[in-house]
């Protein structure tokens, strides 16, 4: 079924569009050699030395055209390339959901190179896109023939021509047109695959050849990191400044008032004069006492759970029974990590269970932890209707938590579903 579904997702889509991207690119870096002597060419005629002067004279002037507009190319060609790779970067981030950092202003070559590399990347990619496109076409002879093919008995016509990967089908008949659609569903459902691949051998090269490399990227990574730190940091303080003041502070001043009030009903000495009033004061205060213990204790527990002081097997076990849908947890860590990378697997758990109960309309989820060499993955997979987005404010922000201690994160999630997502983190910062 899913290979069904594949060519009508909004993914299937978006890769058709830069698939066809990567084929316009290609088909402009072919045309720039046509372009040096077509330039010159244009040039001589422009200033009509082609009309008025002979064959000897005209050959001496090409001869120093010809390089001066071979030098101007070269000089335009690093920021046309770097232009158009960073066009490429931006549909890859949009349309695929790739993020492709930019490299640094030098090396050039850097852009022109994968610019080249575009002309053998557009084959899959067009091969790809032209197996879309056709099959839809080639699916429609049968809906369409009898509209336009409906001349009386005995009329002979042309048969009608159909373009597929191995060249032309010709149909006479109506019933010849479903061979022509069993081509185009063919090719509509292998198109998918074939953009698939072209596109992630494009990201591959974006990678390789545009994103920064060696040092500076590590360096880039750092500062991005610290960064990120510092915000989460400084978020984390005003949202527990304004809990405290909007919650325990609130409870605990009107506590104090309380109390205030029962001490003098109370009175300083003597019978009260007011007991019942009294009492009333004194309840509600404890109430408001109470009421302030668990503020407090939920703030506590939004820093850092107590439940993980048992281990984060233990503490995923207690998540998975509050949540909505029913979880299954497995939990296989050889060795503990760290408390840091415990509390960030615990809220990244926490907010994909919370996610998966609000959106994904699923029966049942899976929550597995596995560690392996200095490393643990936590993946939770859900069967609902899929469709989350990596680039969403949810698992955006997930992603953004997790590079600070170097993590990683991927989502399958395609429409139908079901929800893959899985997180890579260190055992230890």
């Amino acid at each position: 079924m899913t290979a069904l579904r594949a060519p009508f997702t909004p993914l299937a889509l978006r890769r058709l569009v830069f698939c066809v991207a990567g084929v316009v690119s290609a088909v402009a870096v072919l045309a720039v050699p046509a372009l040096v002597p077509g330039a010159a060419a244009l040039i001589l005629w422009a200033t009509g030395a082609l009309a008025r002067q002979p064959a000897p004279v005209v050959a001496p002037v090409f001869l120093v055209l010809f390089p001066l507009t071979l030098a101007l190319l070269a000089v335009l060609a690093v920021p046309a390339a770097r232009a158009m790779a960073a066009a490429h970067r931006r549909l890859a981030d949009r349309l695929l959901g790739e993020r492709v950092d930019s490299p640094s202003p030098r090396p050039g070559w850097r852009g022109v190179g994968y610019c080249l590399l575009k002309v053998p990347l557009a084959i899959p990619q067009g091969y790809g896109a032209f197996c879309y496109v056709f099959g839809v076409v080639n699916l429609s002879y049968p809906v369409w023939w009898p509209l336009f093919r409906n001349h009386p008995p005995g009329t002979t016509l042309d048969p009608v021509r159909a373009l597929t990967p191995f060249g032309f089908l010709d149909a006479g008949t109506f019933p010849g047109t479903f061979v022509i659609a069993a081509a185009g569903l063919a090719m509509l459902l292998v198109a998918p695959w074939l953009m698939r691949a072209g596109a992630a051998l494009d990201v591959a090269a974006m990678r390789w050849l545009l994103s920064p490399r060696g040092l500076a990227e590590r360096v880039r990574e750092l500062r991005a990191s610290r960064a990120r730190a510092i915000d989460d940091a400084a978020a984390m303080m005003r949202r527990l400044e304004r809990d405290l003041h909007d919650g325990a502070q609130i409870r605990l001043a009107t506590l104090a008032m309380n109390l205030g009030m029962a001490t003098e009903k109370l009175g300083a000495d003597g019978p009260p004069p007011d007991l019942a009033q009294a009492r009333e004061l004194v309840a509600l205060a404890h109430r408001g006492a109470k009421d302030a213990l668990a503020d407090l204790r939920d703030l506590v527990r939004g820093i850092h759970p107590p439940v993980l002081d048992n281990g984060l097997g233990d503490a995923l076990a207690t998540l998975a029974t509050g949540s909505a849908i029913p979880v299954a947890v497995s939990v296989e860590l050889p060795v503990r990590p760290s408390p840091a990378i415990e509390t960030i697997a615990y809220f990244c758990a926490a907010e994909l269970l919370a996610n998966a109960a609000k959106h994904s309309r699923a029966a049942r989820i899976t929550l597995g932890v596995a560690g392996a060499g200095s490393g643990l993955t936590l993946t939770v997979t859900d069967d609902g209707v899929g469709g989350a987005a990596p680039a969403g404010p949810g698992l955006s922000g997930l992603a953004r938590r997790i590079e600070v201690v170097d993590g990683r994160m991927r989502v399958h999630s395609p429409a139908g579903g079901p929800t893959r997502v899985e997180i890579e983190l260190p055992t230890q910062v």
